[in-house]
């Protein structure tokens, strides 16, 4: 049975519960600062097709990597360009995810990504801390492909069942809207509008482009 902990009372054996689970290659469904998430060892392929799996999606829809910080992008990412920096700077942690050119070396199996990794540091200190325990996390909304994403540790539960081992209940979403999603791989260009909007991306990146 999946074993669930109130990350506002239980935080410590939360954390040691959700680390085990992910080195054990199990799903966790953890909140972050936007909707809940389901999350798997992002170096662990059959933990990742776990969480495809449990999403009912295919490979053609690879889940972003969660970062506890900065040092982690330059794990990931083949070069980090002046692009990343500033969006780094300027909207992390936050609801930005960034698709970079992925470490050719890099042991990454998330699905068809293209030699890509999209990565992002939620604003959200819990979430941060448990990335610190598991390491990088291929995290995605934690819901079933073409239902609503879950806001609450109930509803998670209710699309995903037993197919994750730890749900972290951290109470209501606090932003039921998803992140934004930048291609940093070329020129900069908007792939999902979201929390962070156009307006405030073009002041970043005048020129930008959507879709």
């Amino acid at each position: 049975m999946p074993r669930v902990f109130d990350i506002s009372t239980d935080r410590e054996a939360a954390i040691d519960a959700a680390a085990a689970a992910i080195a054990d290659g199990r799903c966790i469904v953890l909140p972050t600062d936007t909707v809940y998430g389901i999350g798997a060892n992002a170096f662990n392929p059959d933990a990742v097709q776990r969480l495809l799996h449990a999403k009912q999606r295919g490979r053609d829809m690879p889940p972003p990597v969660l970062i506890a910080d900065a040092v982690g992008l330059r794990t990931l990412a083949d070069v980090v360009t002046d692009d990343i920096e500033a969006a780094a700077e300027a909207w992390w942690p936050g609801a930005l995810t960034m698709v970079v050119r992925a470490q050719p070396s890099l042991r990454l199996n998330l699905g068809d990504r293209g030699g890509t990794v999209a990565v992002r540091i939620p604003d959200h200190e819990f979430t941060r801390e448990l990335l610190r325990a598991t390491g990088p996390l291929a995290v995605s909304s934690a819901n079933v492909t073409g239902e609503p994403a879950a806001t609450t540790i109930a509803e998670a539960q209710e699309q995903l069942k037993k197919s994750v081992a730890v749900y972290l209940d951290g109470g209501v979403a606090a932003e039921p809207v998803p992140s934004t999603i930048i291609d940093l791989t070329d020129s900069p260009r908007v792939l999902r509008a979201g929390r962070i909007s156009l307006d405030q991306l073009a002041e970043v990146f005048p020129g930008l482009v959507e879709g």
